[in-house]
């Protein structure tokens, strides 16, 4: 290898978060050729992950990196989601069975390829969804990198999105229980754009169950709840208020 080479190499290498991921179409932007890489690949200092996508060679990999790497170097509309956003937020953790998930929010329908390998610390739970016509996001600093996150009020609604197939009922109003500070402006602009009736009215009602002082500032009359009765569960409670019926444990639970 000459020195050249080595010097590029040695520049790219510190340009990687740890733990995180190279993409070949943005170092061939950077004036890295399919060459170049092959050779690096074929040296030991980069592995290949899946086509297009590499990461240091020996490097335990991160979700998170990885998922900051692919929202510097690609600029794909990726963020932390639901439950994950939460925790990056510093409210409830979620302890799923198994290996953590990181949920992500994306505007594709497939999930990439590199995040299907089951080398990284969290496994991928991509989803789409068009119920939130306002995607509020906000950039968190972890390590030595940036990621976008959905804002705290935007990620519990996701939650709700999400249930039950991903989360539980009560699991969520237990996370709602610990959301004190939420801010009422937010709430209000995003269940005002939100066209998910079942989110809107599942999420006031675990708000005006948790009694917060911030739901009182919540302004019913400019917020499209619908007429139309909503069953989220068999044999559960009827909540005529909202016209939903909910699971008998989440309807007692005090």
């Amino acid at each position: 290898m000459n020195i050249e080479t080595k010097s590029k190499i040695n520049s790219l290498l510190m340009k990687i978060h740890s733990g995180g991921l190279l993409f070949s179409e943005s170092l061939k932007k950077q004036g890295y050729s399919d060459q170049l890489m092959k050779q690096y690949r074929k040296s030991g200092w980069l592995t290949s992950l899946s086509k297009g996508v590499m990461y240091r060679s020996g490097d335990s990999l991160s979700a998170l990196a990885a998922l900051a790497s692919c929202q510097e170097q690609t600029g794909k509309q990726y963020r932390v989601a639901a439950h994950s956003a939460l925790e990056l937020s510093g409210y409830y953790h979620f302890v799923p069975m198994g290996k953590p998930q990181l949920m992500v929010a994306s505007n594709e329908q497939k999930t990439p390829q590199w995040a299907k390998s089951d080398l990284f610390d969290m496994t991928f739970d991509f989803f789409t969804t068009s119920a939130f016509s306002l995607i509020q996001e906000q950039t968190i600093k972890l390590n030595n990198y940036n990621i976008k996150a959905s804002i705290p009020e935007l990620a519990f609604m996701e939650c709700l999105l999400l249930a039950p197939s991903r989360y539980s009922y009560m699991d969520l109003y237990y996370i709602m229980e610990q959301l004190t500070a939420l801010r009422p402006a937010k709430v209000q602009q995003l269940l005002e754009a939100t066209n998910n009736l079942s989110v809107k009215r599942l999420f006031l009602y675990m708000a005006e169950k948790a009694n917060y002082p911030w739901f009182q500032a919540i302004d019913f009359d400019r917020i499209n709840l619908g007429t139309s009765k909503i069953q989220l569960c068999k044999g559960g409670v009827y909540i005529s208020k909202y016209k939903i019926t909910i699971p008998r444990e989440l309807a007692e639970y005090e």
